[in-house]
């Protein structure tokens, strides 16, 4: 049954899901584009794909099932083949006696019904569903790492029978094998293809951020950053860190024999749900060579300041500075913060067709419509400095430095924030008031640092507590005994309170705290220890005339700061406590990222 334009509107209207007015902005829309009534919905954030879809399911006269908190029976999930789910978008999650439930994004599919129904003999009821939960059922198919690698194990003979013999000394690391043409066989042995294929798929799935494969005395171990954490993957027998070495090194087109000198490299993996990006470091260690791989996805999108974490003051502070037409906006913090992201995020609000963006990427981790963006070669001098002066005569608007490395690049980065350029770049430092120092010894004067710096946005990565199982609890005795010997707890009281976090009015700051309803997740099978997914916390420094007056008299950094806290910055911790005191993370976590 095909729903029309005018069923759908009336259902929605009767359910409340929208307004008599904002429909007819929506079908007006939706005839300009000549398009249908949903996909304007949709497009436009107006509905929820579920909500669209559990409507739809109630005038079709089918049930809605939500995938995404559902344990399927692993056989159940089988009669429907993996390869058929994926094309149809169809997944089986129930089976009563000769009825067999099957969830789809398109339960008019008559012919699909049919198939199904004549391969499995079995009755088929179709239900819709989301596109997410349609996803998450599909991960479903695939086996634990721990189980696939059993049995890779096992099929492919990867024990040691003892007649292998491995030389090494204190000078040369072992390899496992004597030649360029062993190495080269040992690469393209199935197991060992398939090992490190089913690796590198796992982590893609579980979204991890990098893999580390540690040769150990006995056996390899291999883990997986996820949510900034690392945590154990697999331990595999010694005997295969050749073989896995070797085919990285292909895949990366590295030296295939060169065992003591670090090499760096990367390569890409594609499949219709995702497209990644390998960056490649191998280092030799006592026991073998080490692996560092970071992905990069490509197919997610930019995200949003807001997806991010920005709260409502610093998104003003952000707009307002990136309307100016020159100067220098500056993300700062450690190596793995989100700076890139941030960067990214700013440069999708920078980019239409009035303006000319020009990015130095090193690497280029997100493909941009209407921005120009070059890859970094140091091998052939093409360094940030030497892209910069290339840059500056190809007419930009808008400048993206990946990274301000040394005294050159910083020069030429100011040059061109003071001949008319935006530029946007990142610096490795722990605050946003750190900022200053370290520009000032890559040789830059205070008067032009005061001159060009228009915001600087120093950031860290907090996890967020897991939406399924965390659960709200206040501090008692002990807990706020501790945590008011670690933090100025009366200065925080007052920050919530301006923030609006806590509307009611106490006696005692003791009183204030305890009473804050906090949230922890215990633990659940879709998180890790209680959390899931992670969010940014920041401070960020609007460079005001008042400022830039304490910047060109050489002011000390805690004077910097205290004018900037006047003006309305929080302080990352303070950032930090806000969104726990607010259940998106907690305070172990503030403190974690934050503790220098």
């Amino acid at each position: 049954m095909q729903i029309a334009d005018h069923q759908l509107e009336r259902f929605l209207i009767d359910l409340n899901l929208i307004s008599k007015e904002k429909i007819e902005e929506v079908k007006k829309k939706a005839e300009k584009d000549k398009t249908s009534l949903d996909k304007v919905l949709l497009a436009e954030k107006i509905i929820s794909e579920q909500e669209l879809n559990k409507a739809k399911a109630y005038i079709m006269g089918i049930p809605f099932v939500d995938l995404g908190d559902m344990e399927i029976d692993p056989k159940i999930l089988a009669i429907i083949p993996e390869q058929v789910a994926r094309q149809y978008k169809a997944v089986a999650f129930d089976k009563q006696g000769k009825q067999l439930r099957v969830a789809m994004l398109d339960p008019n599919d008559l012919q699909f019904i049919d198939f199904i129904s004549k391969k499995t003999e079995l009755e088929i009821l179709p239900c819709l569903t989301d596109s997410d939960g349609i996803k998450k059922s599909l991960k479903a198919f695939q086996k634990s790492l721990k189980a696939e690698f059993g049995d890779l194990v096992g099929e492919g003979g990867l024990t040691d029978d003892g007649n292998r013999l491995v030389i090494k000394n204190e000078n040369d690391a072992a390899t496992g094998a004597d030649s360029e043409a062993d190495l080269k066989k040992a690469a393209e042995d199935l197991p060992v293809v398939k090992i490190v294929d089913t690796l590198l798929k796992h982590a893609i799935l579980q979204g991890a951020s990098d893999i580390h494969i540690e040769p150990e005395e006995k056996d390899v171990v291999t883990r997986f950053r996820i949510d900034g954490v690392l945590h154990d993957a697999m331990t595999l027998p010694k005997i295969i860190l050749p073989g896995i070495v070797a085919r990285i090194k292909v895949l990366s087109n590295l030296k295939i024999d060169e065992h003591r000198l670090p090499q760096d490299g990367r390569f890409k993996v594609e499949s219709p749900d995702y497209k990644v990006a390998f960056r490649v470091s191998i280092i030799p260690v006592f026991d073998g060579e080490k692996i560092v791989m970071r992905l990069l996805n490509e197919s997610q999108g930019t995200l949003s300041l807001e997806q991010m974490g920005f709260r409502k003051r610093d998104l003003e502070v952000v707009d307002r500075e990136i309307a100016k037409p020159n100067g220098m906006l500056l993300v700062v913090g450690p190596t793995g913060s989100g700076k890139t992201t941030t960067l990214y995020s700013v440069l999708g609000m920078l980019n239409h067709p009035g303006v000319n963006i020009s990015t130095l990427e090193d690497p280029i981790e997100y493909r941009m419509p209407r921005v120009n963006q070059s890859q970094i070669n140091a091998k052939i001098n093409f360094t940030f400095a030497s892209g910069l002066r290339a840059l500056l005569r190809q007419d930009p608007d808008i400048i993206m430095v990946g990274e301000i490395r040394d005294g050159e690049t910083a020069q030429l980065a100011v040059h061109a924030a003071l001949t008319g350029h935006l530029v946007l770049s990142t610096l490795h430092t722990s605050s946003a008031v750190g900022t200053l120092p370290r520009i000032t010894d890559m040789g830059i004067e205070n008067f032009l640092v005061a001159s060009t710096a228009n915001l600087i946005i120093s950031q860290r990565l907090v996890r967020k507590n897991c939406q399924e199982c965390s659960e709200k609890y206040q501090l008692d005795e002990d807990m706020y005994e501790s945590f008011s010997k670690k933090f100025d707890v009366e200065k925080l009281a007052k920050v919530l309170e301006v923030e609006g976090v806590v509307d009611k009015k106490y006696k005692t700051v003791k009183d204030f705290w305890m009473d804050i309803k906090f949230k922890k997740g215990k633990g659940c099978a879709k998180c890790r220890k209680g959390y899931k997914g992670r969010l940014g916390v920041f401070e960020v420094l609007a460079v005001s005339d008042a400022i830039a007056k304490l910047i060109s008299q050489e002011a000390d950094a805690d004077d910097i700061e205290k004018q900037a806290v006047k003006e309305g910055m929080n302080t990352m911790l303070e950032d930090g406590i806000i969104k726990a005191a607010q259940g998106v993370t907690t305070i172990e976590e503030v403190m974690r990222v934050t503790k220098e």
